[in-house]
């Protein structure tokens, strides 16, 4: 392995880890070396998610500012501050905009949003202290350009927030710990499984994708390994699309 790739003995915390791309990261980084810590609402997969990959498993809302503070601080004190941080956790309510529950569109900005400056804050606090780590949040193409024909506007909204709240703290903490995101385009997971089972939506999106298919979650994983990895050492405030080319056009 290059040895700038080589993530052994870090410790890496995952939001959502427990499945989908938040799964596949963990997989991954734990293939990489790092000491992996499955963090999700839902404990039990956190759990088996863990077990498989020989890491920790801990329950975390990071909707709960305060249960973040609390987690970042426990896993602190007993293990030191995470070397790695992924903001993965996320949720997407496809709605029209003059239909949508006003409590849907705040539980969207929520977790997509508040939930990632709320761990990003917690486990960065640690981090910056530390002088050193790297933050990756999960942000997405629909950070950057409306997709279509599914309406999530404030799906869409959170994650443009995602792409400058990105920006912003990886100027705050330049020399410190870096930061950086990755805009996955649509990738085969239970968030696109709506959009896969109907027909006019998924030709759509095929339609708009110059390679023709779907990424698979471990491609948008390997992506996050770059940007956690020394090889990445110099590459801080930076959107990384992974999209097949859909915004290229």
């Amino acid at each position: 392995m290059i040895a700038e790739f080589d993530l052994t003995g870090r410790l890496a915390v995952v939001t959502g880890g427990a499945a989908g791309i938040g799964r596949a990261i963990a997989e991954v980084l734990a293939e990489a070396g790092a000491r992996v810590v499955v963090a999700d609402r839902d404990f039990a997969a956190a759990k088996a998610t863990a077990s498989a990959l020989k890491g920790h498993a801990l329950a975390l809302d990071v909707t709960d500012a305060e249960g973040c503070e609390t987690a970042a601080t426990k896993l602190a004190a007993g293990h030191g501050p995470a070397a790695i941080l992924v903001n993965n956790a996320g949720i997407v309510q496809n709605a029209p905009s003059l239909d949508v529950a006003l409590a849907d569109w705040r539980r969207v900005i929520d977790v997509n949003l508040h939930g990632v400056f709320h761990t990003a804050r917690a486990f960065g606090r640690h981090m910056v202290a530390a002088g050193t780590g790297s933050v990756v949040n999960i942000s997405s193409i629909c950070g950057e350009v409306t997709v279509h024909p599914q309406p999530q506007a404030a799906y869409n909204a959170a994650k443009a927030g995602v792409n400058l709240l990105t920006k912003s703290l990886a100027v705050e903490w330049a020399g410190r710990v870096r930061v950086n995101a990755i805009a996955p385009g649509y990738t085969a997971t239970e968030l696109t499984l709506l959009g896969r089972s109907k027909p006019e939506w998924f030709n759509t999106w095929l339609a708009g994708i110059p390679m023709g298919r779907l990424a698979n979650p471990r491609e948008i994983a390997l992506a996050v390994a770059f940007l956690a990895s020394d090889a990445a050492s110099y590459i801080t405030g930076t959107v990384l699309t992974v999209d097949g080319g859909y915004t290229a056009i």
